[in-house]
């Protein structure tokens, strides 16, 4: 049996598993693409401007806030959101393992 030097970490490919699904939907990458165009957004231009429902748009961004593909902060009665890039590149790091 051949070893080999290259150990796949399970704990970053479930991460890496999860966020792929939840970049599976079409809105969610559109909401993601707009979020990074912007750089920091504040919600309601994101629902406004992609001419989708609050509670549409609430929802996705909560999926990809519980997988920490964007980061929100609240300033008063305004939630903004950036893109986790940090979070995007080591996702990115755990598929390359596994794809190697």
């Amino acid at each position: 049996m051949a070893t080999t030097n290259k150990l796949i970490n399970t704990k970053q490919l479930d991460s890496a598993s999860s966020v792929v699904r939840a970049l599976a939907h079409p809105l969610r990458m559109k909401i993601l693409s707009f979020i990074d165009a912007n750089r920091k957004i504040n919600v309601n231009k994101i629902y406004k401007s992609l001419k989708v429902e609050q509670s549409i748009a609430s929802q996705h961004l909560r999926i990809m806030r519980d997988d920490g593909l964007v980061k929100a902060e609240r300033k008063g009665k305004f939630i903004f959101y950036t893109v986790n890039y940090r979070k995007l590149g080591q996702i990115e790091k755990a598929i390359e393992k596994f794809e190697e």
